[in-house]
């Protein structure tokens, strides 16, 4: 599989604080990987790192074969790179639409933003329902729905997202779930996703990583990590099994 995005021992700090400890992941083209943590172990900065959010001390970031470790987050975001972040945050007093093309900010292309963003409204028919609709009166699965598509409207290679069940009901977790398989398989879209849940997470991922305070501390593919005692203990309560 061709690499898309790779962190090469990346160390980053707040002030003092040793925020991530020579980290290094891989993702590749069309791939879904996991990262797995629970709170404070590093999940955040890694993708705040990704997206130029914050810089490293050492270490570099490449996405398509090009180092962008201190590029802005503009360019990287012109380069391919787009962000669903935690708990959505959409823009409540702009329509379904207008968040939608809010998503295409860094291109000038008019008739690829308006062909694209029939394509979020067959590929999201829910939304298409909504798209004169407030993105603040939607339900949390809409607002999800609604931020992805949001990313998705950059024509993105790779999507970082950011807790994406946070908040939902088991159903609505499922249906997130699915979009996030079929949008990878027909737009062949990579994702990169910030999970706690494990089973979740590891059920539509190939690979995974685990970060505990600020460092990768397991990594392998899904099966690896769900049959992997450490993972079992600490995520899916099966100690001693």
């Amino acid at each position: 599989m061709t690499e898309l995005l790779a962190l090469d021992d990346v160390n980053v700090y707040y002030g003092p604080f040793h925020a991530l400890r020579g980290n290094s992941l891989t993702v590749g083209e069309g791939e879904i990987v996991s990262l797995l943590g629970g709170n404070a172990s590093g999940k955040s900065t890694t993708m705040k790192t990704i997206l130029g959010l914050v810089r490293p001390k050492t270490g570099t970031v490449r996405f398509a074969g090009e180092d962008v470790t201190h590029a802005p987050t503009r360019r990287r975001v012109a380069a391919g790179i787009a962000s669903v972040p935690e708990a959505r945050r959409v823009f409540p007093e702009m329509t379904v639409d207008e968040n939608l093309i809010a998503g295409a900010y860094t291109r000038r292309d008019k008739a690829g933003v308006a062909e694209d963003l029939d394509r979020m409204r067959t590929h999201f028919p829910r939304l298409a329902e909504r798209r004169r609709q407030h993105a603040g009166t939607l339900s949390g699965g809409e607002q999800q729905m609604l931020a992805f598509a949001r990313a998705l409207m950059s024509r993105p290679r790779l999507v970082c997202m950011d807790e994406p069940t946070m908040g939902l009901s088991p159903k609505l977790v499922d249906q997130v779930l699915d979009e996030i398989v079929r949008i990878n398989q027909e737009l062949g879209v990579a994702v990169l996703f910030v999970e706690q849940q494990a089973e979740l997470a590891l059920s539509i991922a190939s690979r995974g990583y685990v970060l505990a305070t600020g460092a990768i501390v397991l990594e392998g593919t899904a099966q690896e990590l769900l049959d992997d005692p450490q993972i079992q203990e600490a995520y899916l309560g099966k100690a001693g099994q």
